[in-house]
């Protein structure tokens, strides 16, 4: 079997986006001017390994009901699927951790899964402000701001690199 990567975040994180531009095909994932539009896993075959697109969480639109199906089929995807190799987190480099991320990072740290933090729509702020966002999001996460990634599928900033980092997890046994 193909070892998997995950991509998930906030719903309206630009999550197909992002998807699309690692790629290269701009209707691999369909994006969407409506958030929560995935609401089951798709996963996409690559030569050496699948791109998996889980649900975002925090999605307004949902019922509770709903919501917490999703939980329950990201929490079993991320603790027992033997395939995955690691997580792509998506966060919006625009917007502090809500507290809907902070618990998606308990959730993270309890699975074990290594994780990539992006921080996506980069194209949105200035050089100094994508400085200062990256170090407040870094603090607020208890992270260091090397380990964060950021990126912009609008100008392909840090997308090269993005795909480098995973084909090295992929690699990864």
């Amino acid at each position: 079997m193909l070892p998997e990567i995950a991509f998930i975040g906030r719903s309206n994180v630009g999550k197909s986006s992002l998807l699309n531009s690692l790629t290269g095909r701009k209707g691999l994932a369909r994006v969407s001017g409506t958030p929560g539009k995935t609401q089951h896993m798709n996963m996409f075959r690559l030569p050496t390994f699948y791109m998996v697109d889980l649900p975002g969480y925090g999605f307004a639109h949902a019922n509770k009901g709903m919501r917490a199906g999703y939980r329950k089929l990201v929490e079993g995807y991320l603790t027992k699927r033997s395939q995955l190799r690691g997580v792509v987190w998506l966060l919006d480099i625009r917007h502090e951790p809500s507290k809907d991320d902070l618990a998606f990072q308990d959730l993270l740290a309890e699975s074990g899964r290594p994780a990539l933090v992006v921080l996506t729509k980069a194209d949105k702020l200035g050089r100094q402000q994508q400085r200062s966002q990256t170090r407040a999001i870094a603090k607020a996460l208890g992270l260091t701001e090397e380990s964060l990634q950021p990126v912009s599928s609008v100008e392909g900033m840090g997308i090269a690199e993005l795909g480098d980092s995973i084909k090295a997890a992929v690699a990864a046994e």
